[in-house]
């Protein structure tokens, strides 16, 4: 320093921030797991507890109208098949990449019959409160199906409770058990739907 000058104040050297590499790093990997876990979440939940559906035909109605959409749960039928009177969605006979959706009338082993548009299963004419007294006529066109029909082993009697309007076992015979995807349970869209299904 030359002779006489002051001293000035100490030079400030600016230090660099913090990286903030590590923290971005950190933000983009969480986000990158948590999106990962739910979709793994969400497939494994589809695939071995529920599947939702939209039902896209009348068959069904009023129960399930057109355009409703339905919870099936995948759990129960792991411990034991499907019985009378409960709504099933299973693979669609002549398009396998289809989901038709129809109520189970007669299991393995029962034997159907239609007369006079009413069911009877192993001669007992049923009450089907949810077919609005809708005829059950033979259908034609179909698979070669005779009565009174007595339901294969491991397989189940389908019909839609809409009678004058669904494709269903009348038209291509008794479905496989295993062809079950689901038990529906449930209509939550629209609200004015909500419930659970009988």
């Amino acid at each position: 320093m030359p002779y006489g000058q002051q001293p000035g104040p100490a030079p400030v050297y600016a230090e660099p921030p913090a990286a903030p590499r590590r923290s971005v790093l950190r933000s983009v990997l969480s986000l990158v797991l948590t999106l990962a876990a739910i979709v793994v979440a969400s497939y494994l939940l589809r695939t071995f507890v529920f599947q939702s559906y939209e039902i896209p035909s009348a068959s069904m109605e009023e129960t399930i109208m057109t355009g409703d959409l339905v919870f099936s749960e995948k759990v129960s039928y792991r411990f034991g098949d499907p019985e009378p009177g409960q709504i099933v969605t299973f693979q669609d006979p002549e398009i396998p990449s289809r989901t038709l959706i129809k109520r189970v009338i007669a299991t393995e082993g029962q034997t159907v019959d239609l007369r006079d548009g009413n069911v009877y299963i192993d001669g007992v004419r049923q009450f089907e409160p949810y077919t609005d007294d809708k005829p059950s006529y033979p259908l034609t066109g179909g698979a070669d199906v005779t009565y009174p029909y007595t339901v294969p082993s491991g397989e189940l009697w389908v019909m839609g409770d809409n009678r004058t309007n669904s494709q269903d076992s009348r038209y291509f015979g008794s479905v496989p058990v295993s062809s079950v995807s689901g038990k529906a349970v449930l209509v939550y869209w629209p609200l004015d739907q909500f419930g659970l299904l009988e």
